[in-house]
């Protein structure tokens, strides 16, 4: 197995933590580059805590920040949900210093050195940095072999009745990478939402592993808040369902479809609009994640965090 070129965009939170945690720990996936955006929490918390979660993990990978809010739109996080500093109150120890420069000019300079339909992109918060990298150089779509997002609702929205967090944050930027012509493969909330953390799963992830990694990525799911869609039950691994797919597709079940972005003002703001029949007469644009086999993927992502330092 040859591991693949891979580059990171999130915005830690609670669930991209866990999430960079399962793809630094997957020899899948030869991670060259993770960048920040303001999404979750501001960009300083969100580009600190990148860097700690890399540090945590033992790795060298390059951190760069980038965009601090939309494309269009005032910035809006979710404190709320993932605390004021991004990771539910923990504070994990410093990591490596951000390497200078913008996000968007990183992620080209990689993408330029790569060979055709090579690396593989995944985006875990608002589209930002990867709508710009698209948007000013539309060519280096050829070098992406599929870009996999974390992002949309096809049902009930968790921002608003239609929308999800990342999405309705930055439509305009998603639009970009969904017409960049690259491959795309969507984790909406329809398949995350069966990704329930629950205690049992806690405590499989205590007594599988003893690293600082896995200690506070138990930590981390202790300190979210059990949600109101799962029936307080527990909390729904969003973000590494996306790299989950990167690593082990056989755990979904996906559907060429094709999906376009609601970028207008209103209650529909963010919103996918999913064509799986034909009816627009546009060719697919994308693979829907629809269904997946949350057991295995707890049982994979508990070994990869369990393995970590």
């Amino acid at each position: 197995m040859t591991p693949r070129p891979t580059l990171i965009d999130c915005d830690p939170g609670t669930d991209d933590a866990i999430a960079l945690w399962l793809a630094l720990a997957s020899p899948e996936l030869d991670v060259r580059l993770v960048t920040a955006v303001g999404g979750n929490v501001g960009l300083a918390h969100t580009l600190r805590n990148a860097r700690a979660v890399v540090g945590l993990a033992g790795s060298a990978v390059p951190v760069v920040a980038g965009a601090d809010r939309a494309l269009t739109a005032p910035y809006v996080d979710a404190a709320h949900v993932h605390g004021d500093n991004g990771l539910g109150g923990l504070i994990l120890p410093d990591g490596p210093a951000a390497m200078p420069g913008v996000a968007a000019d990183a992620m080209r300079a990689v993408l330029r050195e790569a060979a055709p339909r090579s690396v593989t992109v995944i985006g875990l918060g608002p589209a930002t940095n990867l709508g710009l990298v698209f948007a000013t150089e539309p060519a280096l779509a050829g070098r992406v072999a599929e870009i996999v997002l974390m992002t949309g609702a096809v049902g009930e929205g968790n921002v608003t009745p239609s929308a999800e967090f990342n999405a309705w944050n930055d439509p305009e930027a998603l639009a970009i990478v969904l017409g960049c012509g690259a491959p795309v493969a969507l984790a909406t909330l329809d398949v995350t939402n069966q990704a329930l953390c629950t205690g049992a799963e806690i405590a499989a992830l205590r007594a599988a592993g003893q690293g600082a990694c896995a200690a506070a990525a138990a930590r981390i799911w202790e300190g979210v808040k059990p949600s109101r869609r799962s029936g307080g039950r527990g909390h729904e691994q969003h973000d590494a369902c996306a790299v989950a797919w990167a690593v082990a597709p056989g755990l979904f079940v996906g559907t060429p479809v094709f999906v376009e972005v609601d970028c207008g003002p209103g209650l529909g703001r963010g919103r996918l609009s999913v064509d799986r029949w034909g009816r627009r007469g546009q060719a697919a644009n994308a693979t829907l994640l629809e269904r997946l086999d949350a057991p295995r993927f707890f049982t994979l992502l508990t070994a990869r965090l369990a393995a970590l330092p």
